[in-house]
């Protein structure tokens, strides 16, 4: 039996061994570019070759299904086009659904079709309110993730994440505003991000609900080397516990910070800060059964992560890693593990640039109840990873999509959803094959 440290370093090899255990033959993939990024570099940092199913094909309709003994047999197929590099994705009430391009538009599917939102000035490239930057639409900015308010029928909330500044000095918006209709009206910022950053990359931006009615939102560390902020490499402030970056953030509805926050190290009082030593979070989710927080974390070359939150946790970026740099060939830490440090649940190595994340508690799928669905951009495929009861974490199937998977979601139907990164983005549903 596999221990869990085993399992978290078992890499590529592991997955190469679990393809051949599920009757799959791996094949190299390697990815076909963000859209766009700083020097080349993805939004996971991957470049090097993946492991995927053979029979990924490019999306249109798909069996995808089982043919092994075991697996849950499912269809692919697309229900929208022509996006403009779509990020995130909430369901309203009525089943329909507001989908954010990173230009700054937003779009709601409702009865089968895309309708443009109004009342998005970030669209036009103008700012949001008087006095404050528009959307920085470069490199990794752009807007980002939206969630509804869970009061959204009384009240209207809608709530998202956006890079606002210019190329010298930006950073992760949250802001809200009321729809009505099909517009979004009193639009209002609620928190900004501090310190301000130069560059395009690691701005996190995924926002999660919590029960208690508490907002988590996931900041990147601002970006990679040679990139810098005071005079040092730009993500030690990852490290550091009065800046917001690399960190998830935990906010009130309005934006204040919780009384129940916790104190980091180096700090008196609470504050936004919920956990610290992150890289640059794209996945988000919150897991019922376990009362958990799940997230999927980007490394640099190598050493994406799950890791599992709890207030108050340092999660090593930079300290630890299991990362290598861009630009030179060695580690970005002689250290993998530390005391007072969380070690990640799964370590992907080569990179998979995990971005969106879901726990499956519907009825379509029986079988993939409590899993996690951690989108892949550079293998262009979903992993499916189940947990056990004592904790554990291991993948156990990789769904092929064919394009660079943005964010994946659960819809009320019991349904999986996904947005594609892509020039001519797709909305696609996973959903129970034909009998």
């Amino acid at each position: 039996m596999l221990t869990n440290g085993m399992k978290r370093l078992f890499g590529l090899a592991g997955l190469v061994g679990l393809a051949v255990v599920l009757g799959c033959q791996p094949v190299v993939s390697q990815d076909g570019g963000p859209a766009p990024t700083d020097v080349g570099v993805t939004d996971g940092g991957a470049t090097d070759v993946g492991v995927t199913d053979v029979g990924a094909t490019d999306v249109g309709v798909t069996d995808g299904g089982a043919t092994r003994p075991g697996q849950t047999a499912y269809g692919i197929r697309a229900i929208a086009s022509g996006l403009d590099h779509p990020w995130g994705m909430a369901w309203l009430p009525d089943d329909s659904v507001l989908i954010t391009e990173r230009a700054g538009g937003v779009q709601h599917w409702t009865g089968g079709e895309l309708i443009p939102v109004k009342g998005v000035p970030l669209a036009r490239g103008v700012p949001l309110t008087r006095g404050t930057p528009p959307v920085f639409a470069k490199g990794q900015g752009g807007l980002l993730d939206v969630a509804i308010h869970p009061q959204f029928v009384d009240n209207q909330w809608v709530y998202f994440t956006y890079a606002a500044g210019t190329s010298e000095a930006n950073g992760t918006q949250v802001a809200r505003a009321k729809l009505v209709g099909n517009s979004l009206q009193d639009w209002e910022i609620i928190f900004s991000v501090e310190p301000l950053k130069p560059g395009s990359q690691h701005f996190g931006a995924r926002l999660l609900w919590l029960p208690d009615g508490t907002l988590l939102v996931s900041i990147g560390d601002g970006g990679n080397p040679p990139l810098e902020l005071d005079g040092a490499l730009i993500r030690q402030q990852a490290q550091n516990s009065t800046s917001h970056l690399g960190k998830v953030l935990r906010l009130n509805d309005d934006g204040s910070v919780p009384r129940d926050n916790p104190v980091l190290p180096g700090t008196a009082a609470p504050s936004a800060l919920w956990t610290y030593g992150h890289r640059n979070i794209q996945g988000l989710a919150y897991h019922g059964g376990q009362q958990q927080v799940w997230v999927t974390e980007h490394g640099a070359r190598g050493g994406d992560e799950l890791n599992r939150l709890a207030p108050g946790n340092n999660y090593g970026w930079p300290v630890v890693s299991h990362s290598r740099e861009y630009h030179v060939d060695r580690l970005v830490s002689e250290r993998q593990s530390q005391p007072g440090m969380v070690d990640p649940d799964i370590v992907w190595t080569p990179s998979i640039a995990p971005s969106g994340l879901a726990v499956y508690n519907g009825d379509a799928f029986p079988e993939w109840q409590g899993d996690l669905f951690a989108g892949a951009l550079v293998n262009k495929e979903i992993r499916r990873i189940r947990l056990s009861s004592g904790g554990g974490a291991q993948e156990v199937e990789a769904i092929p999509i064919g394009q660079r998977v943005r964010d994946v979601r659960q819809g009320p139907n019991g349904y999986l959803y996904v947005l594609t990164d892509e020039d001519n983005g797709e909305l696609l549903v996973i959903e129970p094959a034909e009998p």
